[in-house]
């Protein structure tokens, strides 16, 4: 039996909660493919297919959906991706204007009000010309022929759209998720006028910095490989691939499979030259160079004309900064634009599809994604393209409040009100409010880079969406994570904004991972009626008891190198204390009276980031020989007061 072979129950679980790897094509898809109810659009819209000219006589392939009724305009709605216009009938893609899919919108009600529908091909990916690239630079001295700027691109396209399409109203509003949330952000810098609302959702704004490929300057391997194995650069135009083809990892578990190559060459080693194409330089880039730099978008989010409205989720585990970035570049570079942020109970593009009542074991009480859809994204495009007053004002900040279960209107994020407190870590696992006034104390434990803490507690090739609130009492039990826990809370304790994870440690190696992970923890006598609750149709069989539940809130690593700079790795003295301070990522979480807060402390997270040797090398070069054994030192209070910085809401 291996490290990872569990009983039944996880397995049962893994299946369960499987999703995949694919960053928002899985959205996107799932959106089309999948809605509440089949309807077919052919009976009130027509389909049309452009190649629309660019400045540089590129052009790029475009279907418009015109409503049949021509008796009033309409504004157009547009989307701009790299996973295709096509229609996905049966798991394979189709173009023609004979082929149309289930769904043209965001959600149901803007195909009934009537909008003028328009989706893209970006430059070089499936029938548009040109030349793709990684998170397209801004700003490009050395821009190669066929290379674009999406800024330019979407103005191009306006101006070809306004004269081209009849019937329109001269107003332009555009979305999309994950990678089209990219596209959109970039498509409304230094924007066309006649872009009126945008709403970038889980968009990527800085793949290095907490987004898609690096948290903390670790490398988050499982969902880069299984995304990089099926996303690869085809010579087009061309509709191929006509699907989205999965890399056979030949067992069951991912942590098996990674851990038997376990050098980063090794397991590149395993991809075709094709699929190699664009992972590696995301690899062979893992500090904060120039490749990424100029890949950071937050910087160039200027004179935006348009009203935003940027989503989303608290638990989407491939860009849960993303929203954040946008959000703050846009109110800092455009004061006078109307700046909204909405954060839900959602996993990536959750809000998009679905209900958004529960995920895995935890409940949020009403459906949450609905909501979102009908009473926020919709009135937000109707008002700024039609005209049409909400019948509530769309809030700066809408925050779903997971553990009480409701949403929250903030005038900014985080909120104003909340205060920052510390959480300390105290001997024998103390987790208070006060300072251990003694200090000099350490706790300490073993890291072997060959034997590393799972982040999940079942096998899995994928990277499963529950995985961001899933029970961490798998890891409590081991000897390398440390767990500091709280009295029983005798009042409610809500948490709003950044997590700051300020740490002293040492470490025997010249470098180190350091994982903390935020943790709710139910009573161990969970009431029978909330048990039975969550017995129902949302959850599936079997049951995870919740008594004791370790729910995950938010938890990310610190590559130790980075301590102090992104952009110039340092060595750690082997024994010498240091201060290691990073954001967590931000949250909007009641503990609740009779619950428990949590914090674990660990130096691996695998497969969901990459093996960190514990020496000071490029761990892209690394060799087997340089994975060592290590023993990572945490000490609390006196005049290193190891804890967690929070902003608390008041009354807490």
């Amino acid at each position: 039996m291996t490290s990872r072979q569990l009983p039944i129950l996880a397995v049962c679980l893994a299946l369960a909660f499987g999703a995949g790897a694919v960053r928002a094509a899985t959205a996107e898809t799932q959106q089309a493919d999948a809605p509440a109810a089949k309807r077919d659009l052919r009976a009130t819209y027509t389909k049309y297919e452009f190649r629309i000219p660019m400045r540089d006589g590129v052009r790029l392939f475009t279907t418009v959906y015109v409503p049949k009724d021509g008796s009033k305009p309409y504004p157009f709605l547009m989307q701009r991706t790299p996973y295709s216009v096509g229609t996905r009938a049966k798991g394979e893609l189709h173009y023609g204007v004979d082929w149309f899919p289930e769904a043209i919108g965001p959600s149901k009600e803007f195909e009934d009000a009537g909008y003028i529908f328009v989706k893209q091909d970006v430059r070089g990916r499936y029938m548009s010309e040109g030349k793709w690239q990684e998170m397209t630079p801004h700003l490009n001295a050395n821009r190669a022929a066929g290379e674009g700027q999406e800024s330019q691109d979407m103005y191009d396209t306006v101006e070809w759209l306004l004269k081209n399409v009849a019937n329109n109203n001269g107003k332009v509003g555009i979305y999309g998720i994950s990678y089209p949330g990219f596209y959109t952000s970039a498509s409304i810098i230094d924007s066309h006028p006649a872009i009126k609302a945008a709403s970038p959702q889980a968009p990527i704004a800085d793949l290095f910095m907490g987004d898609d490929s690096y948290h903390g300057g670790a490398f988050l391997l499982a969902a880069n490989f299984g995304f990089y194995s099926a996303f690869t650069v085809e010579d087009n135009p061309t509709p191929l691939p006509k699907t989205w083809s999965g890399f056979d990892y030949g067992m069951a578990d991912g942590y098996d499979f990674f851990l038997k190559h376990l050098t980063l060459s090794n397991i590149l080693a395993t991809l075709t030259d094709k699929q190699r194409a664009l992972l590696a330089p995301t690899i062979e880039h893992d500090t904060y160079d120039e490749f990424w730099q100029s890949r950071n978008l937050a910087p160039h989010l200027k004179n935006v004309k348009a009203a935003v409205l940027t989503v989303g989720g608290w638990f989407d585990a491939e860009d849960p900064q993303g929203p954040f970035t946008t959000y703050h570049a846009i109110k800092k570079y455009n004061p006078a634009t109307f700046n909204g942020l909405v954060m839900g109970p959602w996993v990536h593009g959750g809000w998009a599809r679905g209900e958004g009542k529960s995920l895995g074991h935890v409940r949020f009480d009403s459906e949450t994604s609905a909501y979102f859809r009908t009473q926020i994204q919709f009135p937000f495009f109707e008002q700024h393209l039609k005209g049409v007053k909400p019948a509530k004002a769309i809030a700066e900040v809408t925050a779903f409040e997971t553990g009480t279960n409701v949403w929250r209107q903030y005038a900014a994020w985080p909120p104003q009100q909340a205060k920052s407190r510390t959480l300390y870590f105290g001997p024998n696992g103390k987790l208070s409010w006060q300072q251990n006034a003694a200090g000099a104390g350490f706790d300490e434990y073993v890291s072997d880079p060959k034997k590393p803490v799972p982040y999940i507690g079942y096998p899995s090739t994928d990277v499963p969406q529950e995985y961001m609130v899933s029970d961490q009492r798998f890891a409590a039990t081991r000897p390398d994570v440390l767990v500091y826990q709280s009295d029983v809370l005798e009042e409610d304790v809500t948490v709003a904004g950044p997590v700051t994870p300020r740490l002293f440690v040492s470490t025997t190696g010249t470098d180190a991972d350091w994982v903390v992970k935020l943790i709710d923890v139910y009573p161990q006598e969970y009431p029978e009626a909330e048990e039975k609750e969550r017995r129902g149709k949302d959850v599936p069989p079997p049951t995870l008891t919740l008594g004791g539940y370790q729910q995950l809130v938010r938890g990310n690593p610190l590559r130790g190198k980075f301590r102090n700079s992104f952009e110039k790795p340092e060595p750690f003295t082997p024994g010498k204390v240091e201060q290691v301070s990073y954001q967590l990522g931000d949250v909007n979480h009641t503990f609740r009276r009779g619950h428990r807060i949590m914090v674990q402390v660990q130096s691996s997270w695998f497969p969901l980031v990459d093996l960190n040797p514990q020496t000071f090398v490029s761990i892209p070069k690394a060799r087997p020989e340089d994975f060592k054994k290590a023993t990572q030192r945490v000490y609390l209070g006196g005049d290193t007061p190891s804890g967690l910085q929070v902003l608390v809401m008041p009354g807490h």
